[in-house]
């Protein structure tokens, strides 16, 4: 049965290979299933330390505040 989702093979050391036995289990997964969710929330993981970066560098003394709405504003001016 052909899928639409793209599969990569990954080599896990034996401890790590436990670890997610362990959880796959508890929650009542498949191993494939919980291994893509926690690759998903590294990702979401990788991807706050990037913009709290980009945040960091903006935050400076003296800088300019934008409220909110004007930030969010479809046609900001």
């Amino acid at each position: 049965m052909p899928t639409t989702k793209f599969r990569i093979n990954v080599s896990l050391a034996d401890d790590i290979l436990a670890m997610l036995a362990k959880v796959s289990t508890r929650d009542r997964v498949p191993q494939a299933t919980k291994a893509a969710r926690l690759i998903e929330l590294a990702l979401e993981l990788e991807e706050d330390q990037v913009w709290d970066a980009r945040a960091q560098k903006r935050d400076m003394k003296g800088a300019r505040y934008v409220s909110h709405r004007k930030a969010w504003a479809q046609n900001p001016s």
